[in-house]
């Protein structure tokens, strides 16, 4: 579907709604709008899209063939924009916020917009206001120092070992994988790579403090090698990848980052040999040995649970 024939969230969020209902009073109910209302945005998501989208009877409204496979990709495009949502709302920042999160800029890209989703899930479940959240995305380093000197309430770093003067646990484990733009000469090679020649890799890289260069350093170091200066640095994984897939050097990423670069052709994996690039995601707080109850425990609780897979 192209965007022109793309639809706006509320009118998606109306037909999702009668796949749920069944019918089209009882969504537009939920919606707090009238039936007239949302029969009138029905009608106009049927001629943007060119295609007949629910099928209207004397005991109510049923998705065509073509409105259901629609409504499943409505449904997760509208699980994005509500993590998209949530995100920004935390990254505006600081107009009476109760609860400071700081991470690094891994997963505040590719975890915690998920995780605070659930938050408000849980709390609005249980009956509570949802807490306001101000968002920081820095490197692990940062992240750090903002929860020791009291910046943020509690943060989330990655590296391989646990950070020193604050509170932690691990929330999660990843690794790194090197990647190539696709067709690369380094793509095409059949035999992994040794650790020498992985040092010698001009490589697109993170800026000094992140955890995903720290990982690389550390792994290298157990063999006595260090790398060399790297073509680009950048500081996010995004830019990272991105400027890999433009054909920038290769690159050390989350395998969670680069997943589905992976599997649409845009990158390729380059087999690695004799390096622990195994790393872990840990929630930080200081004071008590639990996280401080409230908000920042079950923020960490729900990074445990939900970050497993």
């Amino acid at each position: 579907m192209s965007s022109r024939h793309l639809p706006d969230l509320d009118g998606l969020r109306l037909l999702v709604g009668i796949a749920r209902h069944g019918s089209i009073g009882g969504t537009a109910r939920a919606a707090g709008i009238s039936q007239q209302a949302a029969s009138e945005r029905l009608r106009a998501m049927e001629a943007l899209t060119g295609l007949t989208l629910v099928r209207r009877g004397a005991r109510g409204s049923e998705l065509t063939q073509a409105g259901v496979v629609v409504a499943e990709w409505a449904s997760r495009l509208l699980d994005v924009a509500d993590e998209v949502g949530v995100a920004i709302e935390g990254l505006r920042g600081d107009r009476g916020r109760e609860l400071s999160v700081w991470a690094s800029m891994t997963i505040a890209e590719s975890l915690l917009p998920r995780w605070l989703v659930l938050l408000r899930q849980r709390q609005q479940g249980e009956g509570h206001r949802p807490a306001a959240v101000s968002l920081t995305a820095v490197n692990s380093r940062e992240v750090v120092t903002g929860v020791r000197e009291g910046a943020a309430d509690v943060g989330f770093v990655e590296g391989v070992d646990a950070p020193t003067g604050v509170r932690s646990v691990t929330v999660a484990e990843d690794d790194l994988v090197l990647v190539t733009s696709a067709g690369s000469p380094l793509a095409r090679r059949r035999t992994p790579l040794t650790p020498v020649e992985v040092a010698g890799l001009a490589l697109t890289s993170r800026e000094h403090g992140s955890g995903t260069r720290e990982v690389l350093e550390i792994a290298l170091a157990r063999h006595g090698l260090a790398p060399v200066e790297p073509e680009v640095e950048l500081t996010t994984a995004t830019a990272v990848r991105e400027a890999v897939i433009a054909g920038s050097g290769p690159a050390f990423l989350s395998r969670r980052v680069v997943a589905r670069d992976v599997e649409s052709g845009s990158l390729d994996v380059v087999a690695v040999r004799d390096l622990d690039l195994r790393r872990f995601f840990r929630a930080v707080w200081v004071g008590s040995k639990n996280p401080p109850p409230g908000a920042v425990r079950d923020l960490v609780a729900i990074a445990r649970t939900s970050s497993a897979t």
